[in-house]
């Protein structure tokens, strides 16, 4: 794997090989910039010359990061884009996405201000879109143990807990890593998702995820190893444990609820109904004999299994219905059917232009 993923050294790579097949891809980075005065010049001067431009969103940064940006970078691709009021990573990102959009990207990277993400990737993180395979692709640095070496233990054990929490509550079974920023998203699903309630602060990836997978996008993960530096966290791991799982949990119950008894009603549904219902009744049929039960009263056999088989059926049910989810990983891409349809509206648009242009003429 590690073969696969590693750049080849020396800085002719991004020109000899990511150059021909990436120049005119519509390539744009997003970044969103607080506190990142120290970097984000280096994240810039490491930009590739294949992409075609570089939105900086400075979300009301105390440093004045999009002043900074103008005054000391000569690069015609950077735009700074200021937001009045701080939005969080979040906000600042899907701010990014919407101008980056507008002024014609194809495919957007969001890359943070602060030098972690190494662009030499960029390469392997956007092809999967380019090829048609996938909408939106992350990294991912669990794919390799030498690609977690630089990465702190505190970080690699949170990272694998939030990974598995993400996979119940995105549906995403196959991706892992859902904390990583370093991202590629295609232009017309970002429209869609700009226009949905994603979450602005530090859950913004994993709840992206979540929204990504109410719209059946196909998500990549791409191995990319991790980087850290002398840059200091925002992230207070205490302050977020309590609203990260609750955020999970909410949208676990949503995705549930959307997937199998709002968009469709399938086998899952049904050994989701039975299994709650058995799983339950065996439960509290054991919590009702245990309370009325006289002192030192033993369980016959009857009462055992008038319990416990309930229990086992239930909880069966309920491994099914998690084995249904977890093949049901959306695998046919969505934005040729997006990109089909702003063409349509495009033409119908134009049309409609001339034919009213046409009329004053006639007449």
């Amino acid at each position: 794997m590690d073969q696969i993923t590693r750049p080849p050294a020396g800085p002719a790579y991004e020109l000899r090989v990511g150059e021909p097949a990436l120049e005119g891809a519509g390539v744009w980075l997003v970044i969103p910039c607080y506190k990142v005065r120290d970097h984000i010049l280096k994240v810039i001067a490491r930009t590739p010359p294949w992409v075609e431009g570089i939105v900086c969103v400075d979300d009301a940064c105390p440093d004045g990061s999009g002043d900074f940006i103008e005054a000391q970078t000569r690069d015609p691709r950077v735009r700074v884009l200021r937001l009045p009021q701080n939005q969080g990573v979040g906000g600042a990102t899907m701010a990014g996405y919407a101008e980056a959009a507008r002024l014609g990207g194809r495919i957007l990277v969001k890359v943070d201000g602060d030098d972690q993400m190494d662009l030499a990737y960029l390469p392997q993180l956007v092809a999967p879109i380019l090829l048609g395979e996938a909408d939106y692709a992350k990294a991912n640095r669990f794919t390799s143990i030498s690609h977690l070496q630089s990465m702190p233990r505190v970080r690699i054990f949170g990272n694998a807990g939030l990974s598995f929490l993400a996979k119940l509550s995105t549906g995403y079974w196959t991706s892992f890593d859902p904390t990583n920023g370093f991202t590629a998203i295609e232009a017309s699903v970002a429209r869609l998702v700009t226009q949905k309630r994603v979450a602005k602060r530090f859950f913004f990836e994993t709840d992206l995820l979540y929204h990504l997978g109410t719209l059946r996008a196909v998500v990549r993960d791409v191995p990319i190893p991790a980087r850290y530096g002398d840059e200091v966290s925002n992230l207070s791991v205490r302050s977020v444990v309590a609203p990260f799982a609750l955020r999970h949990l909410q949208n676990f119950v949503r995705r549930v609820l959307g997937q199998y008894f709002v968009r469709d009603f399938n086998v899952a549904t049904l050994e989701l109904i039975f299994g709650a219902a058995f799983l339950a009744f065996g439960a509290l049929y054991a919590l009702h004999w245990i309370a009325v039960r006289e002192p030192g009263q033993a369980a016959s056999a009857g009462v055992v299994m008038a319990a416990a088989l309930p229990v086992i059926i239930g909880v069966q049910l309920l491994l099914q219905a998690m084995n249904f989810d977890v093949v049901n990983v959306p695998t046919r891409p969505i934005h040729p059917y997006l990109r089909t349809l702003e063409r349509i509206e495009a033409a119908a648009h134009a049309e409609a232009e001339a034919a009213a242009d046409a009329g004053p003429r006639s007449a």
